[in-house]
């Protein structure tokens, strides 16, 4: 079990930094924190509609492992102390 545990925290530090790094690549809705960094202003070299939607895609699986590994992490943790 505590083989698991282990491979979970890991895992969960890793997607954990690669959700934060994909939720900073969306693009900017107008108004906010995006705005005063630059998102804002609108460019050509933003994302186009197929790589907006892949990207919301994989941020919404990373997304699901990443509560999926929390949840694990809090089951191991009460079953331990039991």
């Amino acid at each position: 079990m505590l083989i698991l545990e282990i491979v979970l925290q890991v895992l969960l530090a890793i997607t954990s930094l690669l959700l934060t790094l994909l939720i900073l690549l969306h693009k900017g809705r107008g108004g906010g924190v995006s705005d005063m960094f630059g998102g804002g202003m609108s460019s050509t070299l933003g994302s186009s509609g197929v790589a907006e939607r892949n990207l919301n895609r994989l941020t919404i699986i990373l997304g699901l492992v990443w509560i999926t590994c929390i949840v694990l992490l809090g089951l191991i943790t009460k079953f331990q102390g039991a």
